[in-house]
């Protein structure tokens, strides 16, 4: 495959990429640059070839399978209680955390706007999401699709000419993707990586390589749009770490990263201070969009109801999230609380997916020839491991433990 046929694979890859590039991951990845520099972009490469372990599988279950990862996890169940129990927690995580994290996906988009018009983000917000609505409410897969790929690439190039412009340190650059962990990062640590490997992505995935994709022969397609989609999400995750860690001394803290395109404009001027508003709407909207998609198709899926976009119940579970978004937006209040559950609810239920994930990989009922090698497997028990691992600390920081 070429360079220009991978370019064309591109697709259900990116609306993943689009769904982790949000405002949290800018946010997370703006505060570790200020406060850490350079010291954990190493982070931000695990975290991709994590990504790219699990997604690669969940796109192969859908392509092969023809079942999104809410139908398996509904249909491999035999006990009623474990079914309804692994239904409940899908609907709960996934649903309801989606529509907690909407209004920050909301807010955080507007916050660009404000900062380059002036215009409040209780006003940018709604409309941002109303926009993200009637974009999905076509639903006309392959325009969402090209819809998410633009605003990527626009995103993509204005956090990179940014932190050129911001002139970082090359040699602190690659010094920062050898391994350390500096006193007072693991939180830090834990949120790039919780960030990037996200669980609802799998859902999402899986289901949308079946609207691109008619069956195994266009695994090498998938898995060159996978692979460069994240490596792609990566390196914007990067670039806003370099360019925070660039622009302020080692140990400043940032707030709101709102107000960090302000905070860099005296230093590299209007261009970087409107290139990091940009990319910050770009973010806010892509993730606006895929959020509620991935939402409905984990809730459809879970419930065994049709994913058809067009579908009525499909639309009714994609419009619940993005409402609670744009509501919230308008209101300019933060769901704290719901925003907790669903981090402790991602964060318990993403190894439980990732083993689930493995054990329907390993069906040669399911998959056939196209299930896991031994590799595979050593890399998805590794990845298992690290989300278990984020999922006890996650819990137990919000118990108050940590």
């Amino acid at each position: 495959m070429n360079i220009v046929q991978r370019l064309k694979a591109v697709g259900p890859g990116a609306m993943v990429a689009a769904a982790f590039i949000g405002p949290g991951t800018v946010t997370t990845a703006s505060v570790t640059g200020a406060e850490f520099g350079y010291a954990l972009l190493w982070t931000i490469a695990f975290s991709v070839v994590a990504t790219i372990v699990l997604q690669e599988m969940s796109a192969r279950l859908g392509l092969v399978s023809r079942e999104g990862l809410g139908e398996a996890l509904r249909e491999r169940f035999d006990n009623p209680a474990a079914r309804y129990t692994a239904i409940a927690l899908v609907v709960s995580a996934i649903g309801i955390g989606t529509a907690a994290y909407e209004t920050g996906n909301i807010i955080g988009g507007a916050s660009g706007l404000a900062v380059m018009t002036g215009v409040s983000e209780n006003v940018w917000g709604p409309l941002m999401g109303v926009c993200a609505g009637a974009l999905l409410w076509t639903g006309r897969y392959k325009l969402i699709e090209k819809a998410l790929v633009g605003l990527i690439a626009i995103m993509a190039l204005s956090f990179v000419l940014d932190a050129i412009l911001i002139g970082p340190d090359v040699g602190k650059i690659a010094t920062g993707f050898v391994p350390s962990v500096p006193d007072g990062s693991a939180f830090l640590i834990t949120g790039l990586v919780g960030t990037t490997v996200v669980g609802y992505n799998l859902f999402l995935h899986a289901s949308s390589v079946q609207e691109r994709w008619d069956g195994p022969g266009d695994l090498p397609e998938s898995r060159a749009d996978t692979v460069l989609s994240i490596v792609l999400g990566g390196a914007i995750t990067c670039a806003v770490l370099i360019t925070a860690a660039a622009a302020f001394p080692v140990g400043t803290e940032i707030e709101n990263v709102g107000t960090m395109a302000e905070q860099i404009e005296p230093l590299v001027g209007t261009h970087a201070k409107v290139l990091f508003s940009i990319g910050l709407f770009a973010a806010g909207f892509t993730s606006a969009t895929t959020a509620p998609l991935a939402g409905a198709y984990a809730t459809a899926g879970a419930l065994g109801w049709d994913a058809d976009l067009k579908s009525t119940r499909f639309r009714a579970v994609w419009g619940s999230i993005l409402l609670v978004g744009v509501v919230f937006s308008a209101l300019g209040y933060s769901p704290v609380q719901a925003i907790v559950f669903a981090q402790v609810a991602n964060g318990l239920l993403l190894p439980i997916v990732a083993i689930f994930l493995i054990y329907v990989m390993n069906d040669g009922d399911i998959l056939g020839s196209y299930t896991n090698s031994t590799v595979q497997n050593v890399l998805g028990a590794v990845v298992t491991l690290v989300a278990t691992w984020l999922g006890l600390r996650t819990l137990l920081s919000i118990l108050g433990v940590l």
